[in-house]
């Protein structure tokens, strides 16, 4: 029988419909976790729990919309009646759009930090009490390489992923007296339905093709090839397993070596 490092374990993962969030309740599920696939679409989380292996009666879809605190507290509470606990939770919901700083909207600004940081902030804000309870708990959460380097057309989207980083490192010294790790992944250019939207923004803004702007990212990544969501996920199966025990604060970069120059 294959070892499951996660056999008995409860993992929330926001976000979860499709794209990375989806990678990683795969990789979760195939350590052994019952995953909680949430997403503002539960169409699309239904679709992600349908997929996973080993198939469980307890793998669970829930809608959430993360940037409602009420929500929130409702959907992990219903998840803990039902299953006893959270031992896992992934903060991975999240948006991107992209602009000029002179032409970036008071709502794009907002709509970035409302999902990308007050939705984390409210996720692990709800899961503390429970994770108290149970005597541990591990938090992962998704930042980007643009946490920690300045990027053109995406000065809002790196500020709230830069925001992550910060939260990730003050929730890590805090909550360490609860037996409670958190760590964030830092995605690179990772190949999604949502860096699809970006390339041809990106190409639009620049006025190049999106296949050029494409070949610009490999060109930028020293392995020579775009991230995967599964190469994400693997990541974050590991900060989540108990290999990872003893590691909290930390931002991983998944980046393929980009940014490193």
């Amino acid at each position: 029988m294959t070892y499951q490092p996660l056999h008995n374990q409860v993992a929330l993962v926001t976000g979860g419909g499709a794209g990375i969030g989806q990678s990683i309740a795969h990789k979760l599920a195939s350590l052994g976790a019952t995953v909680v696939v949430t997403d503002m679409r539960v169409e699309a989380a239904a679709t992600t729990v349908t997929q996973l292996t080993p198939q469980k009666p307890e793998h669970l879809a829930k809608k959430l919309d993360v940037t409602n605190k009420d929500e929130v507290i409702q959907v992990f509470g219903e998840v803990v009646e039902q299953f006893g606990a959270i031992d896992i939770l992934i903060n991975n919901a999240g948006v991107s759009t992209m602009n000029t700083i002179e032409n970036l909207t008071e709502k794009e600004w907002d709509f970035n930090f409302d999902v990308n940081i007050k939705g984390m902030f409210f996720c692990t804000q709800a899961v503390i009490p429970h994770m108290r309870k149970g005597g541990k708990g591990k938090i992962v959460n998704t930042a980007s390489m643009a946490g920690k380097r300045g990027v053109p057309l995406l000065a809002h989207y790196a500020a709230s992923k830069w925001a992550v980083i910060g939260f990730t490192k003050s929730a890590a010294m805090e909550l360490a007296a609860l037996n409670i790790t958190v760590n964030c992944v830092c995605p690179g250019y990772v190949k999604t339905s949502m860096q699809e939207r970006e390339l041809e923004w990106e190409a639009e803004l620049r006025g190049m093709t999106p296949e050029e702007v494409k070949d610009e990212y490999i060109r930028n990544t020293p392995l020579g090839r775009l991230c995967t969501a599964d190469d994400v996920a693997k990541a974050v199966g590991y900060l989540a397993s108990p290999d990872a025990d003893f590691i909290s604060g930390e931002a991983m970069d998944v980046t393929g070596g980009a940014g490193l120059g």
